[in-house]
């Protein structure tokens, strides 16, 4: 439906990366030109100059998570934090302690490293989540065994958006001496997240989520009597032995510049945010196409809409939206195949609703205007598809 032939589709895929806040990208443009130094460097101003940097970056992401600035190891994004903290963690359980209880919702790289640790012997429990996408609590307790060491449920799902009872989750894992770790790369900045109030011990972070630059992530560990985890790369013994390399100055400053946005901005952008999926919602439903919503429609993100348009397949919607706006099947991750999503099966869909659901994911930048063409162009292209839907509109997920 495109009248725009010049210009570029627009972004309402955040989820799967999102721009460099033009803030940022001021915070960083020093290091790169001018203050290069190496922040190892402890014989120079150049390399005190850049530690400076470095150190107040890790003051930064720190207080996005309500944690201490020397429980940050930075990463090179949230696969590695999570193969850090899921890989290292299960290497320092004693032997009686080898059961992991994780979620059938989990991201694409918490699965595979879970699965390479049931090929080494762990036991791995997978919870299914409710048919909204939420994981009930009640599942995790009855997961959990007294073999159980450590426990991996995802923040915020990657695709639905569903916000996780991390808090109650962490109340069960706590006094059993479970290690408590979550992949938060979709929910830090977004929702509130305090690692103390939620009993973690692990807590997976990416800058390129939160408008900060790609190749930077980080993973909070827990300091406590008894409690560590083994490095992936060895080296140097930078960030304290758990991860060897030369930090990339300019990505971590990156990183910092983004989570003190994101930190003083949260509620307000949540709230926008909100106001605007709400709006496209609204346009669609007044359009009286029918169409069901995945997932919970409270515990969400506010940025975030994963729908489907009765059975209509993502991948024929897509191809007639591509010139317009700039949306997914799925996650980035995984969108590449033809194959239905593991979470949307996991909620209860069948194999051809998942594969007719698309993620929407608004962003920072995101406009009313962009919104109402969104609508435009999503309520044009199912209108060519002259297949009738046994959903009523603004459904939630059924079980």
């Amino acid at each position: 439906m495109t009248d725009r032939p010049n210009r570029r589709p627009v972004f309402l895929d955040h989820h799967s990366t999102t721009p460099v806040d033009p803030r940022v990208f001021e915070a960083m443009r020093p290091y790169f030109l001018q203050a290069y130094g190496n922040p190892h460097s402890a014989d120079h101003a150049y390399g005190w100059e850049a530690e400076r940097a470095v150190e107040q970056a890790r003051r930064a992401v720190a207080a996005l998570t309500g944690a201490r600035p020397a429980e940050i190891v930075f990463t090179s994004g949230a696969t590695e934090s999570n193969n850090l903290a899921l890989r290292g963690a299960a290497a320092e359980l004693p032997e009686g302690r080898r059961h992991i209880v994780t979620s059938a919702i989990e991201h694409p790289c918490v699965v595979a490293v879970t699965e390479h640790l049931e090929a080494q012997g762990f036991a791995v429990t997978r919870v299914r989540p409710e048919p909204n996408g939420v994981i009930d609590p009640a599942r995790v307790e009855a997961a959990l065994r007294p073999e159980t060491g450590l426990v991996s449920l995802i923040a915020a799902n990657h695709e639905i958006g569903t916000v996780q009872p991390l808090e109650a989750i962490g109340a069960l894992t706590r006094p059993r001496g479970i290690v408590f770790h979550t992949d938060a790369a979709q929910a830090a900045g977004k929702v509130p997240l305090d690692v103390e109030a939620a009993g973690l011990d692990l807590v997976s972070l990416s800058a390129h989520k939160l408008y900060g630059p790609k190749g930077i992530g980080a993973l909070y560990v827990r300091r406590r009597p008894g409690f560590s985890i083994a490095p992936l790369i060895l080296g140097g013994g930078q960030e304290k032995g758990l991860r060897s390399g030369t930090l990339p100055t300019p990505l971590v400053v990156g990183f910092g510049a983004a989570a003190a946005i994101a930190r003083a901005e949260r509620d307000t952008e949540a709230a926008r945010l909100g106001g605007l999926r709400d709006r496209l919602v609204a346009r669609l439903t007044a359009s009286g196409l029918a169409f069901a919503i995945n997932g919970s429609l409270d515990r969400r993100l506010p940025q975030n809409l994963d729908i489907r348009f009765g059975e209509i397949a993502a991948i024929d919607l897509l191809q007639l939206l591509k010139d317009d706006i700039a949306i997914s099947a799925g996650s980035a991750c995984a969108s590449a195949t033809l194959a239905p999503s593991a979470t949307l099966l996991a909620i209860g869909l069948n194999e051809a609703q998942a594969l007719a659901s698309v993620r929407i994911g608004l962003g920072r930048f995101t406009t009313e205007a962009e919104i109402d063409l969104a609508a435009a162009a999503l309520i044009a292209a199912v209108r060519r598809f002259d297949v009738p839907s046994p959903f009523s509109h603004n459904s939630a997920t059924p079980a």
